[in-house]
């Protein structure tokens, strides 16, 4: 089963940036995280968790007042466990181009009620 990729936009605002005015690493890792988040529970049509993150490249700042659009899709599926891939373009407001600005990978487990890994066919109980 293939679910579509999902697309998250943020605008960046002051409370996620760090001193320079650009979007802080720590809130760009939360976003994506939700994008891969979002994407495995289509997939699973139940609760993940967040196994792993890998190599995770910042490639230009992002701005206050620009906005991210975070595109997720799944790369790989396992018996309960899937890699979700997640890339981050920057979107200014006005004339300038969007830009690639990070992406990631992360491991996102299917669990059942107690927490523990279920089959990814198999619905949530």
């Amino acid at each position: 089963m293939t679910s579509p990729p999902a697309v998250l936009v943020e605008m960046i605002f002051p409370e996620q940036a760090n001193h320079y005015g650009t979007l802080f690493g720590g809130a760009a890792l939360a976003l994506m995280a939700r994008a891969a988040f979002v994407t495995a529970s289509r997939r699973c049509r139940g609760p993940v968790v967040m196994a792993r993150s890998e190599r995770v490249d910042f490639t230009t700042p992002i701005r206050i007042g620009e906005m991210l659009e975070l595109r997720a899709e799944i790369l790989r599926e396992g018996r309960s466990s899937l890699t979700v891939g997640v890339e981050g373009i920057a979107q200014p407001i006005g004339p300038e181009a969007p830009r690639p600005a990070l992406q990631g990978q992360f491991e996102m487990v299917a669990v059942d009620a107690h927490g523990r890994p279920r089959p990814l066919d198999q619905t949530s109980a």
